[in-house]
């Protein structure tokens, strides 16, 4: 059912967050579907074709009203069983667990209309459910990641990929992503590990309310080179950063080994650790949280959080995918806000 209104109350403090529908033949829609459940202190205005949704709806037995978003009228916070929508049609019907090229350039509108909202102002964030990268790509765009296109939509900003997993008080900040593991070493340069840290430490602050965060930096080699025996870069390019970077008055480590860095009686020394690479740090906080942690994107102009997962193709359309990790996707994106409005 589509309805034009709601009976929700107009109010001047309600802000208006977007959420993308991901890719349409994966738990995209059956998450989104979730966020209807609860009621909401932001208007979430879900981008994706609405046609989807009710289908998906209907198929996991769900009861849904459909409100038209209007961009012209005040938010409206959103309540149990209603789901404000931006459409956008899909070229191609959807068939869940079946993906299709055909949808790639739908699918990369909603990231552009929740990207674009958020740079003018429309929204006060963005939270994305997970897309097909490979579909894309077999659509003939060049597509890594939403990290990546983001920061491109954003005019070439630096983007940090940030998991945190709030249960455990672990935050893991990255300062490469989607690279080949032989591709990595040479990614680390002076200028890469700078630029991270100083991100980090300034979004921290503004999104997180910590003054001044205590940041781990994680070596690159096993042992962090183990004084040069296995490896140089924490000697020749890590140190002399961390130590440019603390006269500066960033409060960081010397670069520290890994396999014991994210021990207990360590990360309660810490807010934040930097990890070298996608897989030195991401396994270790998704051990212990995957379906509970968020992915935020830091060095944007704008605040955009997204799941931990991916698309699960063959659980779509089944009822038995977990909504948490976008649950708590938009929470955070709320949250963010809020913090971010405290400091205006």
């Amino acid at each position: 059912m589509i309805a034009p209104s709601s009976k929700s109350k107009h109010t001047k403090d309600v802000i208006r967050i977007a959420v993308t529908l991901g890719e349409p033949a994966g738990i995209g829609p059956d998450i989104v579907l979730d966020l209807a459940q609860f009621d909401w202190n932001a208007e979430l205005v879900v981008i994706g074709d609405p046609a989807v949704l009710l289908e998906r709806a209907q198929q996991l037995k769900i009861t849904l009203s459909i409100r038209t978003y209007e961009p012209s009228s005040p938010p409206l916070a959103s309540r149990r069983g209603e789901l404000c929508v931006q459409a956008v049609a899909l070229n191609i019907t959807c068939i869940p667990g079946a993906t299709d090229a055909g949808n790639a350039r739908s699918v990369l509108q909603t990231l552009d209309l929740a990207c674009d909202g958020c740079l003018s102002g429309e929204f006060a964030a963005m939270v994305t459910a997970p897309v097909q990268k490979s579909t894309i790509n077999d659509a003939g765009i060049l597509f890594s990641g939403h990290t990546e296109y983001l920061a491109e939509r954003c005019g070439g900003k630096h983007p940090v990929m940030m998991l945190v997993d709030n249960d455990a008080g672990l935050r893991v900040a990255l300062v490469t992503t989607h690279l080949p593991l032989r591709a990595v070493a040479d990614a680390i340069t002076a200028d890469a590990l700078s630029t991270v840290c100083r991100i980090v430490a300034k979004d921290i602050q503004t999104y997180f309310g910590i003054g001044t965060p205590r940041l781990a930096v994680l070596g690159l080699n096993p042992h962090a080179g183990e004084g040069g025996h296995l490896g140089r870069e924490e000697q020749t390019i890590m140190q002399p950063v961390i130590d440019r970077l603390r006269a500066a008055g960033l409060n960081l480590t010397d670069p520290l080994p890994a396999d014991t860095a994210f021990t207990p009686k360590h990360l309660e020394r810490y807010d934040v650790v930097i990890a070298m690479y996608h897989d030195q740090g991401l396994p270790v906080v998704k051990h212990g949280g995957f379906g509970n942690i968020v992915n935020i994107t830091l060095g944007l102009p704008i605040i955009r959080t997204s799941v931990d997962h991916g698309t699960a193709l063959d659980l779509a359309g089944s009822g038995l995918a977990s909504a948490e990790s976008l649950i708590v996707a938009v929470r955070t994106a709320i949250a963010m806000s809020q913090q971010k409005q405290q400091i205006a």
